[in-house]
């Protein structure tokens, strides 16, 4: 049996610790960008991607956070504190444990808070630290960042181990029939990775589902639930169908974003990897970062009895008709994509390697552009 913890990695270096989340932070950046461009392409509604951009928003202030917390990584700050854990294997990604520790801080954030010094006051102590002991203020400097990491935990608004769904209204189809975009994500402790759920439903129900007591908390619980990466989701979408004889999912997205890919932090084998080690690029344009999208799409409906006189609506799910995968992956279809700057690009477009004809390929420009190939 593998010991995953051998696939985890602390960012011991201080610079380089630094340099990851800059890098991170370019990153989540750039894949705003891509959902802008999906969308410009009729790819994504505008309500498609102001979801996709609030979670990648999010990941974005999860990782600032963090950044605060580990600022001072692999320095003497007078006691034992450890360093950022990552999957140097899988993902690229900090490992789940790290999110589950940050959201158990932030229930503490305020009590931690009210017993520091304020910013100010901590940087004036650091200047009389200077001048008078002629010493550098490490410790002063570590109770600076982490009261910022509090700071941060304490506005909110981060990417979580578990995100909570959320229910939008879209339109009434009838006097007992609405439609709803429901949306949720996860951090995937198997891989370390950040999944991002998008379901279109219809409601026949007498009480609209956000507003009903007794439905909405039981669907919130039972999509958390099902949130697994392990399972197909015509196995989510079919289960969530039979539980729930008023509520009718009509299609059902899954966003895997990541594994993240650099030739000075992960150890992840294939022709990525070769493709960053022979473009030799310069820091901060050193990754590639993947993008994968299921996708599963109601067919058509049947009715099944239900008790000695009623009947229910159920949907059949279309599966991928091609060459039989359909069973394999669960899904409609599946799209996989990729983005990196524009050095590595050109090493992937010359090399050419099996299996990447059919991936979307967002390039960065050294401007920050992001086009598709």
């Amino acid at each position: 049996m593998t010991n995953p913890s051998r696939d985890h990695t602390g960012l011991t270096d201080t610079f380089a610790s630094r340099r990851y989340f800059r890098k991170f932070g370019a990153i989540t950046q750039h894949l705003t960008r891509v959902a802008a461009a999906m969308e410009a392409e009729g790819r994504l509604t505008k309500s498609d991607v102001k979801v996709l951009t609030g979670y990648l928003m999010r990941l974005s202030f999860t990782f600032r956070a963090l950044s605060m917390k580990y600022l001072l990584a692999g320095r003497d700050t007078g006691r034992f504190f450890g360093s950022l854990a990552m999957d140097k294997r899988d993902s690229g990604f900090p490992v789940a444990a790290e999110l589950l520790t940050m959201a158990n801080d932030a229930q503490q954030a305020e009590q931690h808070l009210a017993n520091t010094p304020g910013p100010e006051a901590l940087k004036d102590q650091m200047v009389r630290t200077i001048i008078r002991d002629q010493e550098v203020p490490t410790k002063l400097q570590f109770a600076l960042s982490q009261r910022l990491y509090y700071e941060e935990l304490l506005r909110g608004e981060l990417f979580w181990a578990q995100n909570h769904p959320v229910c939008d209204w879209v339109e009434n189809l009838g006097e007992n029939r609405r439609r709803f975009n429901l949306h949720w994500a996860v951090y995937d402790s198997d891989v370390n990775l950040p999944v991002i759920y998008l379901m279109e439903l219809e409601d026949s129900g007498k009480v609209a589902l956000p507003k009903d007591q007794r439905r909405w908390p039981e669907v919130q619980a039972h999509l958390m639930g099902q949130s697994l990466g392990a399972l197909k989701l015509v196995t989510i979408a079919k289960g969530f169908d039979e539980d729930f004889d008023d509520l009718h999912p009509k299609r059902l997205r899954r966003y895997h974003v990541g594994p993240m890919y650099s030739s000075a932090y992960t150890e992840q084998s294939g022709p990525l990897r070769q493709v960053l080690e022979q473009a030799e690029a310069p820091e901060g344009q050193d990754w590639a970062l993947a993008w994968t999208l299921e996708e599963l799409e109601s067919e058509r409906v049947t009715s099944e009895r239900s008790g000695w006189f009623g009947t229910v609506e159920r949907e059949i799910f279309a599966l991928d008709p091609f060459g039989g995968r359909g069973a394999d992956t669960g899904a409609t279809q599946m799209q996989r994509s990729i983005i990196l700057p524009q050095r590595p690009f050109q090493v992937l477009a010359e090399m050419d390697p099996p299996g990447f004809a059919e991936v979307q390929k967002f390039v960065v420009s050294p401007a920050g552009q992001v086009l598709r190939y």
